[in-house]
């Protein structure tokens, strides 16, 4: 179970990896909508192992236009696809898990990526590095619910 520490926005309820994927591939989709901000858009994924969060980000980066094969980056720590949008240049998807130390994330350039604009950040196991943050990250919190069924929880980081 996740303890939020978030206030949740909206939930999403999936009966199978298929709908899992599907609710990443929709969100992916409406991201490549957003206009122009400030530094790379930041989505953080907590939750247990299992929970979803890479079969979440396999529908999220076919919403970006990717055709192959996301596996969770858990030895590389980091991995970069392009993104074929006005908008959007980089996908990188971040995964925490074998982080030592918090402060690491900055060793992999995490302080330039955030700041670039044309990036779209997933951070896998984002509560290992919560404290460097911006304070504008999309968090999904990942709840398994029974056999395949998953509660996404949406949220905001809002704490500083």
């Amino acid at each position: 179970m996740v303890n939020s520490e978030f206030n949740p926005i909206i939930h999403f309820y999936s009966n199978s990896p298929f709908q899992t994927r599907k609710i990443g591939e929709i969100l992916g989709k409406e991201l490549l909508k957003l206009k122009k901000r400030k530094g790379a858009f930041i989505l953080g994924l907590k939750g247990e192992l299992g929970s979803g969060k890479t079969t979440f980000l396999q529908g999220f980066a076919k919403g970006l236009g990717q055709r192959g094969k996301i596996i969770s980056p858990t030895f590389v720590i980091v991995k970069k696809f392009k993104v074929y949008s006005l908008r959007f240049k980089v996908f990188y998807h971040i995964d925490c898990y074998r982080l030592k130390n918090p402060k690491e994330i900055f060793s992999l350039g995490f302080k330039e990526i955030s700041l670039n604009p044309k990036n779209i950040i997933a951070i896998e196991w984002v509560d290992r590095i919560k404290r460097f943050l911006p304070k504008k990250t999309l968090i999904l919190e990942f709840e398994t619910t029974g056999n395949n069924k998953r509660k996404i929880r949406l949220c905001y980081n809002s704490k500083k």
